[in-house]
């Protein structure tokens, strides 16, 4: 995994964007994602749909690499944490959360996130149903466009059309941020892409080595 990281002041709050679908704020020690999407390759399996079974496990040694990298003190999930019940996917983030046991894991409920609370009770994730304050920052799941607050969301799986020569395209994942707004990609790589246009929006694209500005 190659790391590489974007900073800009948003809000008078230092924000690192990575290539690695999640973002840093540096005076919370926090890092930031969304759609996760626990469960979900396991319930593909499951249903007959021949998914690759080291999505997560890879998804979670990314998010381990993350922390460790910025030595974060507390993991934002913007929505989207689930996608299914218990299933082999579940048990791995269960093993994954006790080799993290000090790190505070704060949840943002998201539209997949329909479980009861005393189903994540014994991970010892602080479960908020519908939006958090963090001045300067509204964290909800579902993109807010409000003139009154600078939010940050998920939902969408962001993307962008970039142009190559010889009129190809590649379609890669992107955060989109406005002067009221930043939408996150999906951490999960198995998740499809929104490439509306970024028209009127600042687009920062990221491959596998590189992050840049659109």
């Amino acid at each position: 995994m190659t790391l590489q990281t974007l900073e800009k002041s948003i809000q008078n709050q230092t924000l690192v964007f990575t290539n690695q679908r999640a973002l840093f704020w540096q005076e919370q020690k926090a890092v930031i994602i969304s759609d996760l999407h626990i469960g979900k390759t396991a319930y593909f399996r499951k249903n007959g749909i021949p998914i690759p079974s080291d999505i997560l496990e890879k998804d979670l040694t990314r998010l381990s690499i993350l922390i460790e990298n910025f030595s974060a003190e507390q993991l934002l999930i913007v929505g989207d944490f689930l996608h299914a019940g218990k299933n082999k996917d579940f048990e791995l983030f269960e093993e994954w959360r006790s080799k993290n046991s000090s790190l505070k894991i704060i949840l943002i409920k998201g539209n997949h996130d329909i479980h009861k609370a005393d189903f994540l009770k014994h991970l010892d994730i602080t479960i908020v149903d519908n939006s958090l304050k963090l001045e300067p920052f509204t964290f909800i799941h579902e993109p807010l466009d409000s003139e009154n607050d600078f939010s940050i969301s998920g939902h969408l799986h962001p993307g962008v059309t970039v142009k190559l020569e010889r009129r190809k395209t590649v379609r890669l994942p992107c955060f989109r941020v406005s002067d009221n707004q930043l939408i996150l990609p999906a951490f999960s790589e198995f998740t499809g892409l929104d490439t509306k246009s970024c028209e009127n929006l600042e687009c920062i694209a990221f491959t596998e080595d590189l992050i840049f500005e659109l």
